[in-house]
């Protein structure tokens, strides 16, 4: 039984990242969205998940730029973070344990609540543009 540690380097965000995104491509649920979207850019999006991670989690300033344009015209509703937040959540748990690692929990949590908001809010905004 191996002891588990906190989320500390680029090697463990690497590990959280690779491990998650291997989960969320064979879901039922939400990995044909995933898959459609990402087709066969799967490294670049892993690239990006560690520079976007390890600016989060370790205040290495390597990510830049606005992770919620790209997702803001997907096919997704609130059970489809509801069933991404449950594999982050499963996968954090089962790599690490400490404080970093709870950060990266509650990151994930408020960016997909966040993110489901702002998209319930556009289709909203262009349903009543359409009305006029």
């Amino acid at each position: 039984m191996t002891t588990l540690t906190d989320i500390k380097n680029i090697e463990d965000i690497k590990l959280m990242v690779d491990t998650f995104y291997s989960k969320v491509q064979k879901d039922e649920f939400i990995g044909p969205i995933f898959n459609e979207k990402i087709a066969n850019r799967w490294p670049e999006h892993l690239e990006k998940m560690y520079r976007f991670w390890q600016t989060i989690l370790l205040e290495v300033h390597s990510y830049s730029g606005s992770p919620f344009p790209p997702h803001k015209q997907l096919p997704i509703a609130k059970e489809h973070f509801d069933r991404w937040m449950e594999i982050f959540t499963e996968t954090v748990d089962l790599l690490f344990i400490g404080v970093v690692a709870d950060e990266a929990k509650l990151r994930a949590r408020n960016m997909a609540e966040m993110f489901n908001y702002k998209i319930d809010y556009f289709r909203n905004a262009e349903k009543n543009n359409s009305k006029h």
